[in-house]
């Protein structure tokens, strides 16, 4: 043992350890049943791990820690998240460059020096292969600095399991799946009405959308009857008026029942629209009767379908007004307007429109300010379009019933976040969209034929056989043709989009256990036993994790879902890199020590949102220093001497309590209620720490070595055993330093303490004795003496079986107290302790 324990350093001394001997290396038993085996969420690698990362995976941790020392083999493997969006955003502002497909591919390309400033040079352009390696490049960087921070914390990872989900095996994997799904046809193509991020030039699927609020204004503009009278409606994009095609009123709307299978004329754009009826509409709101554009929302989107309404598309990919007018808008009036829009951004073509209205005479009053809810991607800064595109698409809304009942199967913690996924399945509104029009991510593995006109042919599509995937169709060919067939007639070309990140990470449990690739994994770990997650991607990651397995393999994908709340920074917002009020954890760790940072983590209940607050590191630090500091103490005194054993009633005491700790942290654990096990561990350590301790400290040193002293020195290793194999999940550096104090083995593979069939001992001898301690001790305190001072005589009174227990621990408080004299007097209903200090 060192002369002073300290925490400083065993971060570093026991992760190599751990890492030599393979402690947490997963072998596999043979047998299911002996198994635990965690989804670990793969973290997107954008940078750098966050607190809000630290938090939530230590959670995990603590989990996988325990069922390990309940004699489990932990499956447990940890991926990087680093196709996608957020990966591409990175490489672009980090090195200041911009994918451009069309630029050929340059092999002598290197990359640019990193941009220190925002603006400091133009933006490069470079061709998708050349992108996409700087992509693999970076995120290979960020990877170690991810894998860095993680061993740090501590976690109990099998490092010799990972994986990316941008690597050959996933992609294999995502392709296969998505394979099998078009062959069931549970996935296909479609051209629809697609919402779109014009700033990443996207489609953006259901779950990906908030609402965020967006300052606007209301135009009353008139539509004309055929005699001329206007017909008012409110809108807040008067730009959308040549995509107008038709005018929706509730059924039961008086106003305009002589309306009704009519038609009217559209202002500046004189196109001759219907006015129909529709149940979706609102007959408080504005006039009560609405344009159908095609599209300004998903409410235009579900007239358009049900109504069967023509279509006229005048917002482009880019987010600006299309060259050529829509079809329909065929007067020499409208076309000249829409000239005036043509190639105008969305904000501006809104300007020139209300511009016109103004002058026709067909804006009724002013613009009226308002503000209200917009869709916007979650990860961009425009509201978003709905443009026709062609898309792939996983079918959910026919499986809803499944995902339901699956839903009841899985256990869920804590149990009411059910209710968000269930919310989320009954208000699915349209499949889900897979396909994104990116460049760092899966490929679709699809070409298609080109007919003889040079137009790719999306009925048949040309797939690959499964043993040669992954494929790449923007660069490898399909079997029967040659390179040089590329994009000409009767040749072919490929797919050129790639998958949601969603589409891969959905396949997590897939990829992890070896599914088609490794039988007797796959066999031992699937279904997993349980997938922790943050409870903001339970519509996300969490459903369609769900609904891939049940497609592929018609079950749950895990056992159990252990959720996650958020960590809030001073103001009580949510800590994200968007929102720039993030803290990186390395920082934290250093100064206050792993274990610190982790029982921090550790106070966070599940599915709770946290507060970040450094004064819990604080005591966090204070708690590990002082589990090194009373296991020197305890491991000071000689072994108990053979065939000792517990003789002493405050000992028997002890033991029973830990035992009710033992059993009641085991419980919490199973639950995954990793926060109560903690509180009840530490709230017992402390007493052992502030009373037991003091209180049989004489006992235990004297020299004589008799029945009583064999008692507490044997007490106080059956103790110190249980308390670090207790904290062990929590704080896993200074309970291993201190087991090895005594041991050769590791604590973390130790087994988990279970509660003795200990002498059965009076349950309120523990609180007595605190009871009878701390008055001892107050005393002494407010008399500004020293706790070693000695006390003339202490008179406790009261109960006849209080008193009774306090007397048969009289010998430990005459020695912890220095009391000369004690009286015990049964007297009373209240127990009543007198403490006269001697004279100074």
């Amino acid at each position: 043992m060192p002369d002073r324990p300290a925490l400083d350093g065993l971060d570093a001394k026991w992760a190599d350890q751990w890492e030599q001997a393979g402690v947490y290396r997963f072998e596999a038993p043979g047998d299911r049943a002996a198994v635990f085996s965690i989804d670990t969420p793969p973290p997107t690698v954008s940078g750098s791990l966050h607190v809000g990362h630290v938090f939530s995976y230590t959670h995990t941790d603590i989990i996988a820690r325990f069922q390990r020392m309940r004699g489990k083999h932990v499956f447990y493997p940890m991926g990087w998240d680093d196709n996608g969006l957020p990966t591409e955003r990175r490489v672009q502002n980090y090195y200041g460059v911009r994918c451009e497909p069309s630029l050929p591919y340059d092999p002598d390309f290197t990359a640019p020096e990193p941009v220190m400033k925002k603006g400091e040079r133009p933006v490069q352009s470079i061709s998708r292969r050349n992108f996409v390696e700087l992509c693999e490049q970076l995120t290979a960087e960020d990877e170690k600095a991810f894998e860095e921070t993680w061993r740090h914390l501590g976690l109990s990872v099998d490092w010799s399991r990972t994986y990316t989900t941008i690597g050959r095996y996933a992609q294999r994997v995502s392709q296969r799946a998505f394979l099998r799904l078009l062959h069931k046809s549970e996935a296909y193509q479609a051209e629809a009405p697609t919402l779109w991020d014009v700033g990443f030039r996207t489609a953006v699927a259901q779950a990906e959308l908030e609402d965020r609020e967006h300052a606007g204004a209301w135009h009353r503009v008139s539509f004309h009857k055929h005699d001329g009278t206007p017909v008012h409606i409110e809108t807040t994009r008067p730009e959308l008026l040549p995509a107008c095609v038709a005018l929706i009123a509730h059924p039961d709307d008086e106003r305009y029942q002589d309306l009704f299978g009519q038609t009217v004329t559209s202002p500046v754009f004189g196109v001759e629209v219907p006015v129909v009826a529709h149940p979706a509409a609102e007959m408080e709101r504005g006039a009560g009767i609405a344009m159908c554009c095609t599209f300004g929302d998903l409410t235009d989107v579900q007239w358009w379908r049900e109504l069967k309404l023509p279509t006229r598309t005048i917002i482009g990919r880019d987010g600006r007004i299309l060259a050529e007018p829509p079809a329909g808008l065929d007067g020499e009036q409208g076309r000249k307007a829409y000239a005036e829009l043509a190639g105008a951004t969305v904000h501006t073509a809104r300007e020139r429109v209300v511009g016109m209205l103004r002058e026709s005479g067909d804006l009724d009053g002013e613009p009226k300010k308002t503000v209200r809810p917009v869709k916007f991607y979650e990860k961009g800064d425009k509201p978003l379009e709905i443009v026709s595109s062609r898309q792939w698409f996983i079918r959910s809304i026919a499986h809803q019933d499944e995902m339901l009942r699956r839903g009841e199967e899985l256990r869920w913690h804590p149990t009411y976040m059910k209710a968000r996924y269930d919310d989320w399945v009954r208000g699915l509104n349209g499949d889900w969209l897979v396909s994104r029009q990116r460049f760092f991510g899966v490929p679709f593995p699809v070409w298609y034929p080109v007919d003889a006109s040079g137009e790719p042919d999306y009925n048949a599509p040309i797939l690959p056989d499964e043993a040669a995937l992954p494929i790449d169709p923007s660069s490898d060919v399909p079997p029967g043709y040659t390179e040089d067939q590329r994009g000409k007639a009767g040749g072919f070309v490929g797919d050129p989009d790639i998958m949601d990140t969603w589409a891969t990470s959905s396949l997590t449990p897939q990829i992890v256990c070896g599914w088609e690739e490794d039988p007797e994994l796959f066999a031992q770990t699937f279904p997993m036993d349980l997938r922790p997650q943050a409870h903001d991607i339970i519509r996300t990651w969490l459903f369609a994790t769900v609904l891939r397995a049940q497609l592929e393999s018609d079950t749950l994908p895990w056992y159990h879902a252990a959720l996650s709340g958020w960590i809030l920074d001073p103001d009580r917002k949510k800590m994200s890199k968007s929102k720039g009020n993030v803290v990186t954890p390395l920082g934290l760790l250093e100064q206050f020590s792993p274990d610190a940072v982790r029982y921090w983590a550790a106070n966070g209940r599940p599915g709770t949102d946290t507060a970040f607050d450094q004064g819990q590191m604080k005591i966090g630090r204070r708690l590990a220093t002082k589990l090194l500091n009373a296991s020197k103490f305890a491991l000071s005194f000689p072994e108990p001497a053979e065939g000792a054993s517990i003789t002493e009633t405050l000992d028997h005491a002890m033991l029973s309590a830990l035992d009710d700790v033992v059993r009641q942290a085991t419980e919490a654990l199973e639950a995954f209620e990793y926060t109560t096990a903690l509180e009840r561990i530490e709230r017992f350590f402390w007493f052992f720490c502030d009373d037991y301790l003091e209180l049989i400290k004489q006992r235990a040193y004297d020299e004589d070595g008799g029945a009583a002293t064999q008692s507490a020195r044997l007490a106080l290793r059956k103790a110190l055993s249980s308390l670090q194999r207790l904290f062990a999940p929590f704080l896993p550096y200074c309970t291993e330093e201190a087991w090895s104090w005594w041991h050769t083995d590791s604590v973390h593979t130790a087994a988990w303490p279970t509660a003795e069939s200990a002498e059965a001992a009076k349950a309120e001898v523990i609180t007595l004795a605190s009871t009878a301690i701390s008055a001892i001790r107050k005393a002494k305190s407010d008399a500004k003496r020293s706790m070693r001072s000695p006390v003339e005589i202490v008179r406790v009174q009261g109960p006849a079986g209080q008193v009774e227990t306090l007397n048969a621990i009289g010998a430990d408080l005459r020695a912890a107290g220095n009391i000369e004299a004690l009286e015990f007097t049964p007297d009373g209903e209240d127990l009543r302790i007198e403490v006269h200090l001697a004279d100074a």
